[in-house]
């Protein structure tokens, strides 16, 4: 019992960090952001001083990225809660797939209503890329255990 519960409480867990970052309005989110930025560009333009930074664009990278890197987590937690439901093989990573993208899309529509915030499509297309990547990845390193099991039995 314990193998299936907690497994899906680290998704949920997992969404309600996802929900609390967006629930932040506009200017504490982009102060967060910005206090990681902001010494990332520094050491950066300390080491290479010859490069010079588009702040503005860099700091919409590090954000996007951020996307992709939640929504990554949250397809490998799902794929792994799937499967330790029994739900197997390609039928687990497109249920993990739904799965996240459907909270994507419900991330972005409760951010309509946090203050200063928009929904995006682009960051549901974003946080979708990300889980497909992580699903994917989970996929490749299981068949790899697996075999790599199969071949230390042997």
């Amino acid at each position: 019992m314990q193998r299936l519960i907690i497994p899906w409480l680290l998704v949920v867990a997992w969404m309600v960090l996802i929900f609390s970052f967006s629930a932040q309005p506009a200017e504490q989110s982009s102060s967060l952001s910005g206090g990681i930025v902001e010494p990332i560009i520094e050491t950066i333009e300390t080491v290479v001083p010859v490069v010079t930074i588009d702040k503005e664009f860099f700091h919409t990278f590090i954000r996007k990225n951020a996307h992709f890197f939640a929504y990554f987590i949250l397809g490998v937690l799902s794929k792994h809660a799937f499967r330790r439901s029994g739900v197997i093989g390609m039928k687990a990573g497109i249920f993990a797939f739904f799965l996240s993208v459907v909270y994507a899309i419900s991330d972005e529509v409760h951010q309509l209503f946090v203050p200063g915030r928009s929904g995006e499509v682009r960051d549901v297309l974003i946080d979708s890329a990300g889980a497909f990547i992580g699903i994917v990845i989970y996929y490749c390193l299981s068949k790899l255990y697996n075999r790599n099991k199969a071949l230390s039995r042997s």
